[in-house]
């Protein structure tokens, strides 16, 4: 299924998938790859792959349906970012070489404190741009 979301054709030594072709159907498409690449990381999850690699090839996962849904960015960024493939790459580190083992508390914690800090950064940019906006609309009146 990896092969096939992510380099099933080729056209003049370029290899893509159905998710950037799927990508094309708006929001349908998006979707319909986001569910197949997370039913991907569900089977694995289920045969025995540990939570740090787990949550990893999830961060690939979601970055792939987060920046692939941006408008005209999203189009170029699925035929160049090839989720699937990252997380195949990930599974044989992690079954093969004993990479990514252990668990994933670091990791989640990393990503929550992230997640909150861009979440300050956009509302203190939105209350930045607002403040702004009553202030020019105020100075007109």
């Amino acid at each position: 299924m990896s092969t096939l979301l992510d380099n099933k054709f080729s056209i003049g030594g370029f290899r893509f998938g159905l998710d950037p072709l799927l990508n094309l159907i708006p929001y349908a498409g998006q979707f319909v790859a986001f569910g197949m690449s997370l039913a991907l990381v569900v089977v694995m999850l289920r045969n025995g792959a540990g939570s740090k690699v787990a949550v990893k090839m999830l961060v690939n996962v979601l970055l792939d349906a987060i920046l692939g849904s941006i408008p005209l960015i999203g189009y170029a960024f699925d035929f160049f970012n090839k989720a699937n493939k990252k997380n195949v790459k990930l599974l044989r580190k992690h079954y093969f070489e004993g990479k990514h083992q252990g668990s994933a508390k670091g990791l989640l914690i990393t990503l929550f404190i992230i997640i909150v800090l861009l979440c300050v950064a956009v509302f203190y940019l939105m209350y930045i741009l607002a403040e702004w906006i009553f202030d020019t609309l105020g100075n007109l009146f």
